[in-house]
């Protein structure tokens, strides 16, 4: 790197930017309020709280050794509450579209599913202790006429197999009832999360932390030997774990699509997260770090060069990675509602193996991008 060796007084100056940030989002959001639904500026000012809140703490993280170690780890743990608690809402509401999209996407309906009123009600029936346990009574509370309760001719599915537009019938039937259900239950979950970070705005906890941010804004606790001690060695740490991490994932078989490895353990009744996507969440929080290391040592946001836009790539395609994950995860969950119908948890199962197969299409990404990286490290 050209020029003189950025020092802790650029840690200092990094630290003090984000830290106004921080400020700035706050007074922001405090001006703009919060609706049961959200303001759009509150929502902008939000993420802007949780940018900042990101960026302190993984300075806080990368560069310790140059900042006093107790005030550090006071303060790391709480700017990762404020992260985490302020992320809730925004992601209960992402999740919902990604499965409702995926939905309509696979229904081939044209119209989201989960609007018709009737299946809200089968969904919420489906929810419900003592709610239908056959097919026959679904479509009744989908407002379809009652079934006789009849055995069929044996070979009646042979003399009068569905036609195409049958079986798409039926199928939109459960997407739209798979749709209300989730609707219903990330929206609570939403409800919930936007209550949870109110009080958590509210809080003299919150307050505590945006005091000490604030005093960050203007005087950063350096040790003694900062103003001397070149951050680029820190930096550089940062992405040596970034490496290692990326090292450990299965990256020859990310590289094959439609591998299907994303599918594997796909029926286990546990109902812990996923066993195969720890490791590649883990990278996703190495990759931030070593980006916002670079930002420190540059004392800038990431720029629009080669280096810049391809781990911008690799970071977006861990984001789907997460994305999909917990989406399959909601879906899961959502068939384990006691008592829903057939076509419903039908679904739901096909909506599951769909978002693990959009994990699996983001390893995929993810390992394009790093291979690219790899290789012009390589020829430098």
């Amino acid at each position: 790197m050209a020029g003189p060796a950025p020092t802790g007084d650029a840690l200092a100056g990094y630290l003090r930017a984000q830290a106004t940030e921080f400020l700035r989002a706050l007074r922001l959001h405090r001006e703009t309020g919060s609706g049961a639904n959200g303001a759009e500026g509150s929502v902008d000012a939000a993420r802007a709280l949780r940018r900042s809140a990101r960026r302190i703490s993984a300075g806080l993280h990368t560069f310790q050794p140059l900042l006093d170690t107790d005030w550090c780890e006071g303060m790391r743990p709480e700017l990762a509450w404020v992260s985490g608690t302020l992320a809730m809402e925004h992601a209960y509401t992402a999740r919902l579209e990604r499965l409702l999209s995926a939905l309509h996407r696979l229904s081939g309906s044209t119209a989201l599913p989960g609007a018709p009123a009737g299946a809200a009600a089968g969904a919420r029936a489906d929810g419900a202790a003592g709610a239908r346990t056959d097919v026959a009574a679904g479509s009744r509370a989908a407002g379809a006429a009652p079934v006789p309760q009849r055995a069929a001719p044996r070979d009646a599915g042979l003399r009068n197999p569905p036609t195409p537009a049958q079986e798409r019938g039926n199928l939109t039937v459960g997407a739209a009832k798979a749709g209300a259900l989730l609707d219903r239950q990330l929206t609570l979950a939403r409800t919930r999360a936007h209550s949870t970070a109110l009080q958590a705005l509210g809080s003299s906890r919150f307050h505590a932390i945006a005091d000490k941010v604030a005093v960050l804004a203007s005087e950063v606790p350096l040790t003694r030997s900062a103003s001397t001690t070149d951050l680029r060695p820190l930096a550089a740490a940062a992405k040596d774990r970034l490496k290692d991490a990326v090292t450990a994932l299965p990256l020859v078989t990310a590289g094959h699509p439609y591998n299907a490895a994303a599918l594997i353990h796909g029926l286990s009744p546990d109902t812990v997260p996923h066993p195969q996507d720890a490791p590649w969440h883990q990278v996703r929080l190495l990759l931030r770090l070593h980006r916002y290391a670079r930002e420190a040592v540059r004392g800038e946001p990431d720029g629009t060069s080669v280096v810049d836009l391809r781990l911008l790539s690799a970071g977006q395609a861990l984001n789907r990675h997460r994305d999909a994950s917990e989406a399959a995860a909601a879906a899961a969950q959502a068939a384990r509602t006691p008592r829903i119908a057939p076509a419903t948890a039908y679904a739901l199962g096909v909506l599951h193996a769909d978002q693990r197969h959009e994990v699996e299409a983001a390893r995929f990404a993810f390992q394009q991008a790093w291979q690219k990286e790899a290789e012009a490290v390589s020829t430098r």
